[in-house]
């Protein structure tokens, strides 16, 4: 795993190329390596985990023509070498890096359609100087470039691209508006209005200064109901297994993330089942009486003692401004999903004692596992009640409740129901997702009237996904959520604080759920096999049923966050008063203050749960002090 930069410009100065590409040394902490030629230069950082001693980079094909930086792995590198070896060509390495080389040589653009694992590169062609870039279908690693002063800048993380202290930081109000609704800025989007991502199964060619976006691969989800359970359990855990194995391929020491949840749990039965000594597992807990249920260890030890893995634990202590800075740090731009704080301490304890850890993440975007695709499903059959009873008495009664004083979100999931009834699918889909309470909206900024239309476009980027005709069938609205999280939660937040915090550590994460052969057998299952009445996941439970403990299986998914609710109340109160406070929300005059202290009263006295939009603004506040206010 590494990190990739790269610029092309009338004049590439060395000791740029060299300081930008030292900015993501994190990603790549083993080598360095640079290309320099009148019109483009290369960096690159290295984290070493196949073949450890040939795949220094940039590396060349046979008459030097293409070069190549990569940040990724390719798990059939080695039947695609032996493919390109059969048609004449010639390795000086044993690397992945230099597979995709050759296979752009021998099939150019198409190549990214054979490759299986997760991966950005960057191919500068000097014969037809053309920059070819291509990001993995999922989005499992990220790819930034933008355009300014003449010059075309791309880099696996921001902070490269920002090295140039011209780069223009214009704020994006669609980004920003955007980022409070949902805690994290989804598509193509960046918090910079000259800096955008490529997006997840998309290439770019740059000629000529001309940059030409392709898409190579997506998801279709079209149920097939002539097919039973078994059929497509015997499938998908032959793909699962398959993808848990490929993904062992290492040099290095190896281990894998035990939250105690189901998809976590899964990957390390198969991996122990696949592994001849005990695997290396890794698992977060809260500290004090404030993790509460939300706390899994202990499902996560029954899965440790039934496979005898070398089990490590970590507790989180709710201490919030170390943290913070370095969450900021890490994205270059505001992200406000709390996991980032445990996702922070896993990685930490991981990287101590191995360099690449397997994940459950994709699990619950397959399978239907989060909380808020029972309450979407729910909401169809609320919707039978006459519009009298859903709005003159039970969403009265329920806004009037108090929130939970343990923190538990049961009250505010209710509230988030209540208020979605009566709405278009889609719409009412979406009214699970924001985090900004339809109340809030108006005033929430300063100029009400230049960020209104932005409220709009953030709900019409999610309403896109939602109504893509990629899903089949109009009925099958559990699959038009599955979709839309997995184009735009999954990437942008739940993929991105993966890469970001592993790679802040040097660890290389690895995610079997999201291999795109297993992805593509998954999308034919039919809807409600994975969510049957009540049961989440029903069809992956039913699966690895003889794998894991019934307790691990059965419990309530608790999900990978902390007790951010209470500790807003109680411990991190007085860091985020003084965040927060109007002299400092006046250093860029965007949010309302009035509204702020609201917001804040509203969750201290434990009338509505704030937590997610106050972390949002405790982290835009630091953003902004660092970025915009000091311009680090």
């Amino acid at each position: 795993m590494c990190g990739i930069f790269g610029v092309v410009a009338p004049n590439v100065d060395r000791f740029f190329l060299e300081k930008a590409t030292s900015a993501i040394a994190h990603r790549g902490p083993d080598d360095a390596g640079y290309y320099l030629d009148d019109h483009v230069g290369l960096g690159h950082r290295r984290l070493s985990i196949i073949d450890l001693s040939g795949g220094h980079q940039p590396i060349f094909n046979e008459d030097r023509s293409l070069v190549i930086v990569f940040n990724g792995e390719i798990f059939n590198y080695q039947e695609l070498m032996e493919q390109l070896m059969a048609k004449g060509h010639r390795f000086a390495t044993r690397s992945d890096t230099e597979t995709i080389l050759h296979a752009y040589e021998q099939w150019g653009e198409d190549c990214v359609t054979r490759l299986r694992g997760m991966f950005v590169f960057a191919i500068w062609d000097m014969k037809q100087q053309i920059l070819f870039l291509a990001r993995d279908r999922l989005g499992i690693k990220p790819l930034f470039y933008g355009s300014a002063h003449g010059a075309f800048s791309f880099a696996s993380e921001m902070k490269a691209i920002l090295a140039d202290a011209n780069f223009p930081r214009t704020l994006d109000e669609l980004a920003l508006t955007s980022y409070f609704n949902l805690s994290y800025i989804p598509d193509e989007l960046t918090i910079y209005r000259d800096i955008r991502k490529l997006l997840p199964g998309h290439t770019l060619t740059f000629q000529k200064g001309k940059i030409t976006i392709k898409k190579y691969w997506d998801l279709y989800l079209s149920p097939l109901r002539d097919k039973s359970e078994n059929y497509f359990i015997s499938g998908f855990m032959e793909l699962l297994q398959d993808a848990v194995k490929i993904r062992l391929m290492s040099e290095v020491p190896l281990g894998a993330f035990l939250s105690g949840g189901i998809d976590s749990s899964s990957v390390v039965a198969l991996m122990s089942r696949a592994s001849s000594s005990p695997v290396n597992t890794f698992c977060m807990g809260f500290g004090g009486d404030v993790g509460g249920y939300l706390d899994e260890r202990v499902y996560a030890r029954e899965v440790a003692e039934r496979y005898a893995t070398s089990h490590r634990e970590f507790e989180v202590r709710p201490e919030a401004e170390g943290i913070v800075e370095t969450i900021v740090r890490a994205f270059d731009e505001p992200f406000a999903d709390d996991s980032a704080i445990p996702s922070y301490f896993v990685c930490k304890i991981a990287r101590e004692n191995v360099t690449v850890a397997l994940s459950g993440l994709g699990g619950d975007e397959v399978f239907a596992g989060y909380e808020r695709y029972l309450g979407f499903a729910l909401s169809s059959k609320y919707n039978y009640l006459p519009a009298f009873i859903r709005e003159r008495l039970v969403r009265p009664l329920v806004e009037s409740l108090p929130e939970r004083p343990d923190g538990h979100y049961t009250i505010n999931h209710m509230k988030r129901f209540v208020r979605g009834a009566g709405l278009e699918e889609g719409e009412r889909y979406f009214g699970f997702l924001r985090k900004l309470n339809p109340a809030l909206q108006s005033s929430f900024f300063n100029d009400s009237a230049r960020f209104a239309e932005h409220f709009d476009g953030c709900r019409e980027i999610v309403l896109k996904h939602f109504h893509s005709p990629n899903v089949e069938g109009k009925a099958d609205s559990l699959n038009r959520a599955l979709y839309c999280d997995l184009k735009t939660y999954l990437p942008e937040d739940i993929l991105a604080v993966t890469d970001r915090l592993s790679m802040h550590h040097a660890l290389e994460v690895r995610v079997p759920f999201l291999d795109h052969k297993f992805l593509e057998f998954c999308a034919g299952i039919p809807p409600e096999m994975k969510l049957k009445g009540l049961t989440k996941k029903h069809l992956l439970k039913q699966a690895v049923s003889n794998y894991l403990p019934k307790d691990v299986i059965t419990h309530r998914k608790q999900g990978f966050v902390g007790p951010m609710t209470r500790w807003l109340k109680n411990e991190l109160k007085p860091f985020v008063v003084d965040t927060l406070a109007e002299k400092k929300l006046r250093k860029h005059d965007l949010i309302n203050p009035v509204v702020v202290r609201r917001i804040l009263d509203e969750h201290f006295s434990g009338k509505e749960i704030h937590d997610t939009l106050i972390w949002s603004l405790v982290v835009f506040q630091n953003w902004f002090d660092l970025y915009m206010d000091n311009r680090e």
